[in-house]
């Protein structure tokens, strides 16, 4: 083997190690994340919004009107 070939043996492993941290470093700080979200409460059951209040505007308002002509295209 020649000089050469080794010093381009030993770069690749260098960008090895480097991107191998960087994955490590990546999979713990997603892991963190995710933890944290499993800590935080969540509501058992949404409940939906009360529909049986009346709007008090819609009470002053005339029926509405049905169309005498409808435009058709």
């Amino acid at each position: 083997m020649d000089e050469s070939a080794l010093f381009r043996m030993i770069g690749q492993m260098r960008e090895i190690v480097t991107s191998a941290q960087k994955a490590t470093r990546k999979a713990r700080r997603d892991a963190d994340r995710r933890q944290h979200l499993k800590t935080s409460a969540r509501p058992d059951k949404p409940v939906p919004p009360d529909t049986d209040i009346a709007d008090p505007q819609a009470d002053n308002l005339p029926p509405a009107k049905p169309f005498d002509q409808i435009e058709e295209w």
